[in-house]
């Protein structure tokens, strides 16, 4: 068994950064890919981002592309995920999850461990 644990979200002003800290317990991340979504008021939830198990590669959704960097501390078995230029839409519970996944990243059923989500509110 697996458990995430988010934190880091907040509120800044469009422009700003924030950066997500995705803490595992139970399991280490380096056997996992661990990805990233998002769900904003109304709205489904969607892909952000993604990291391979090996940390060896990165996937993006083209809304943050650009302006989004995931990264992992093995170490401390946490996944980061650093946002900067932040617009109002990116406002949104993100949420990060991980799984035994070596394709197609963006689909949320592949992943079998979520964590509970944490707000990020961006003012215009």
């Amino acid at each position: 068994q697996v458990q995430l644990v988010e934190s880091g979200g907040g509120s800044v002003q469009a422009g700003g950064s924030l950066r997500l800290s995705c803490a595992a317990s139970g399991r280490t991340f380096s056997s996992y890919a661990t990805g990233w979504f998002r769900q904003a008021p109304g709205k489904e939830r969607e892909f952000v981002g993604a990291l391979s198990w090996d940390g060896a590669t990165t996937y993006y959704a083209d809304s943050v592309k650009g302006r989004s960097t995931i990264s992992r501390d093995n170490a401390k078995n946490t996944v980061y995920l650093q946002m900067n230029s932040l617009k109002p839409e990116d406002t949104a519970v993100y949420y990060c999850a991980t799984g035994t996944i070596n394709r197609k990243y963006d689909v949320q059923e592949k992943y079998a461990y979520w964590g509970q989500g944490t707000q990020v509110t961006v003012s215009s």
